[in-house]
């Protein structure tokens, strides 16, 4: 009987996020208007986002990107692509009968993608790490912690001007694909 291999769950990983090319070293489009999103009206919550003003990462206590990450050192950006047109299509031949609303409700599809973008944090921690700890980076980035933002928005920065810079057109709302975006930088 031949034995299968197991398929280190890392190097899996890292092929398929060296393969989307999902980590880009960016200049992050800092406006803190886009923190006033999260008091914006939306379906069922006419006050906004209801972790506004209760968590410690959402506003108005979130601390701003430039007290969190060291804006002097690289910052990455890692996304994930989730084919949203896909899902839609997909709820549709599973339940004809509902509503376009309840086809591209965020319960049904979120929780994969984030799980997804969770993975590709992972990597690109690994990736990040490996870089800033040459000896060739300078200035050597000594006794330095990266630092995970995945909810940039809440810190100040505008994701669509963001994703816009490196060619990534995000659709409001979402139509074929929805992105998770999460930026990774030296903690100050």
């Amino acid at each position: 009987m031949k034995v299968r291999a197991r398929r280190d769950p890392v190097q899996w990983t890292l092929r398929e996020a060296m393969q989307e090319e999902s980590l880009i070293q960016v200049e992050p489009v800092i406006d803190y208007s886009v923190r006033g999103l999260c008091v914006k009206p939306y379906p069922n919550h006419p006050k906004g986002c209801p972790n506004f003003d209760k968590r410690e990462t959402c506003p108005p206590d979130a601390p701003t990107i430039g007290q969190i990450l060291d804006l002097q050192r690289p910052v990455y950006l890692v996304y994930n692509r989730h084919d949203f047109g896909a899902h839609v299509e997909k709820m549709r031949a599973k339940h004809p009968d509902w509503s376009q609303r309840q086809l591209e409700c965020c319960l049904y599809w979120q929780g994969t993608a984030r799980k997804r973008l969770k993975k590709k944090i992972y990597v690109a921690r690994l990736k990040i790490f490996e870089v800033l700890s040459r000896p060739a980076v300078i200035p050597p980035a000594q006794g330095f912690r990266l630092e995970v933002l995945t909810v940039p928005e809440a810190c100040g920065v505008n994701v669509t001007a963001t994703m816009q810079k490196i060619g990534i057109q995000l659709e409001w709302p979402p139509v074929e694909y929805a992105y998770q975006v999460a930026l990774i930088g030296v903690r100050r």
